[in-house]
């Protein structure tokens, strides 16, 4: 969502504000501002849409000075238009704002009825005013964000720059998250370690209710209560080499081509091929006496865990529930001792999820979490954390993520399976080696890029897409559908193949084409046959298979997709692959914003 990033140093901090905001543009954004401190004044430009406009109003109107912040607006409240656009001012302090004040109503109520005239539509900018107000009746920057912070109910994460104290700034953090970074003779905030990655490796990330001032000579931590506190000065390791494209057209299509490695990567780290043994991280909970799995996640990572409800099943003979985050605690869900609550994020940092995290430690479950950022939030607060090693993922529809998600979760099952005596060590063994296989099937599925790319020119032109499949591959049409919505604008649904005739079948005419995951096994021939009642009313159908059910069922549709024949253990995997350049293709088509498409966020910060 909205990025940050502040600087406080003895040199001039503008061309370093705007470069940490393009590294964080991978995070969604429709407006960007910068804000500086210069002879006394505050001086800032902001600009609706990408940042080649801020950098055009900067060019127009320079923003001097050594001391600055700057940020990168996802629109919650109030439209994507300049005034809008942080960081948002007074005569005394200026502030960025990532997440959403709940309570903004009545604060803004209370100001305007003191006479103070708001020039946004933002909950954002309410917190300035009352701030600045702090300050005006004579506190210290300090005394007046220790009175504010208490009044503020929702999520965020701040940082304030002060007109009369231009050596300072404050940042503060509730549910969005904020990291501070050490310098030589200067110092940073910044929404994660990508932001300061070309500016430092020492950062410190903020607990829950921190807040900071930090000077050119360190920073000063303060807990929710006001006492100072010392959080670990880590390494971050964040490369920003991370977040170059190399020689390919989008992030998204580098990071589909980095699935073969990343999944390799992962899974070294989970399996032990000499031994023929799932091996997961040292943690204090015996996996034989889970009785129940509940599964959390949003988006792309909730259909991960749709894929994994079947692997626990299968493998491990464990119930699990399933539900998506943003619904989990509103149910008032049935929780039994002993549970396993499972959260899955590429983030770590998804505020649904997290809410959903807290409410499970509450009511006494056992926290794993699989998540590409291992200092985040949800990795910090879990007792089992099950990394994926999918690196930055700069696209904002989920590709590499998600294939390491489900290289984990597998692996996951399979363990909880052997400590739960369903799985042999023979079976166990072939379970490793079944996985230690996609790699390799990785890279056979890109080999067809070409030939989906040939073939996307079919679909573009379509307002509706029909997704489907059976099993393990049914969460792989809805993975399908979603990354076609996300990038390429088209609305398109998945479904399970044998749902058709019970309602979705009324949409099936010849403009509307339905692509097929249907590899060939157990479930190939139902799935053919839902197949046959598409084509038998004049659908368009898109078959993706491999070269046994191409052969047996390829004849008559519009276009054909070969995979390599694998075991339906690492198919969603596989599978992954088609429908990633599928979508990818399609959007080029139609020419979309690939990488950043309208009206998207990253990491989705606010509930």
């Amino acid at each position: 969502m909205c990025g940050i990033i502040g600087i406080v140093s003895e040199s001039p901090v503008a061309d370093r504000l705007v470069a940490g905001l393009r590294r964080m543009e991978y995070r969604g954004y429709d407006s960007a501002g910068v804000c500086t401190l210069h002879q006394g004044a505050l001086v800032r430009q902001r600009a609706e849409g990408k940042l080649a406009n801020l950098v055009r109003e900067l060019d127009a109107h320079p923003a001097p000075g050594t001391v600055g912040i700057a940020h990168t607006r996802w629109a919650t409240h109030g439209a994507p238009t300049a005034s809008n656009a942080h960081p948002h001012a007074t005569g005394e302090v200026a502030l960025v704002h990532n997440g959403i004040i709940e309570n903004y109503r009545p604060l803004r109520d209370e100001l305007i009825a003191e006479g103070r005239t708001l020039e946004s539509e933002t909950d954002s900018e309410v917190v300035a005013h009352l701030v600045s107000r702090e300050i005006e009746n004579g506190a210290s920057p300090e005394e007046a964000v220790a009175t504010v912070l208490p009044r503020l109910r929702g999520a965020f994460a701040l940082a304030i720059a002060f007109r009369a104290h231009p050596d300072i700034l404050i940042g503060a953090r509730l549910g969005s998250p904020l990291v501070v970074g050490y310098g030589e003779g200067e110092m940073f905030l910044g929404s994660d370690a990508l932001a300061l990655a070309s500016l430092t490796q020492r950062i410190s990330y903020l607990e829950e209710g921190d807040w900071v001032v930090i000077t050119r000579d360190g920073a000063t931590i303060r807990d929710e209560g006001g006492a100072v506190v010392e959080r670990p000065v880590t390494t971050s390791g964040a490369s920003a080499a991370a977040v170059e494209k190399g020689n390919y057209r989008h992030y998204m299509q580098k990071e589909i081509f980095e699935q073969p490695t990343v999944v390799a990567q992962t899974l070294g780290s989970y399996l032990r091929p000499a031994e023929g043994v799932v091996g997961l991280p040292q943690f204090d909970f015996d996996l034989s006496t889970v009785r129940r799995v509940t599964i959390v996640a949003c988006g792309t990572s909730f259909y991960a865990g749709m894929v994994a409800k079947y692997w626990f099943e299968q493998f491990a003979r464990v119930p699990v529930d399933i539900d998506v985050a943003s619904e989990f605690r509103y149910r008032d869900p049935v929780l039994e001792d002993g549970g396993l609550a499972l959260f899955i994020s590429q983030s770590g940092e998804t505020a649904d999820t997290l809410a959903a995290l807290r409410h499970c430690k509450r009511a006494g479950q056992t926290i794993a979490v699989v998540v590409n950022v291992p200092t985040s939030s949800m990795a910090r607060e879990a007792d089992l954390l099950l990394p994926t090693h999918a690196g930055p993922e700069i696209g904002v529809a989920s590709t590499k993520a998600f294939t390491c998600q489900l290289a984990v979760l597998a692996a996951l099952a399979a363990h909880m399976a052997v400590r739960k005596g369903r799985l042999s060590r023979d079976e166990e063994a072939e379970v490793v080696r079944h996985l230690l296989e996609a790699p390799a099937a990785l890279n056979a599925a890109l080999d067809h890029d070409e030939d989906i790319a040939a073939m996307a020119h079919l679909v573009a032109p379509a307002r509706d897409v029909l997704y489907l499949g059976r099993g393990a591959d049914y969460p792989l049409a809805l993975e399908g559908a979603l990354k076609l919505k996300e990038i390429s604008y088209i609305h398109a649904e998945g479904y399970a193949a044998g749902e058709m005739k019970h309602g979705p079948i009324a949409l099936i005419d010849e403009n509307v084409p339905v692509i097929v995951l249907a590899p060939s096994g157990p479930l190939f021939e139902k799935t053919v046959s839902n197949m046959e009642e598409v084509r038998a009313r004049g659908g368009k159908v898109v078959l993706i298979s491999d070269a046994q059910g191409l052969a047996e069922a390829g004849e008559g549709c519009i276009a054909t997709i070969q995979m390599p024949r694998v075991h339906p253990l690492i198919a969603p995997l596989v599978y992954a692959v088609p429908v990633q350049l599928l979508a990818y293709h399609v959007a080029c088509v139609k020419g979309t914003d690939v990488d950043q498409p309208r009206n998207l966020a990253k990491s989705v910060t606010v509930e």
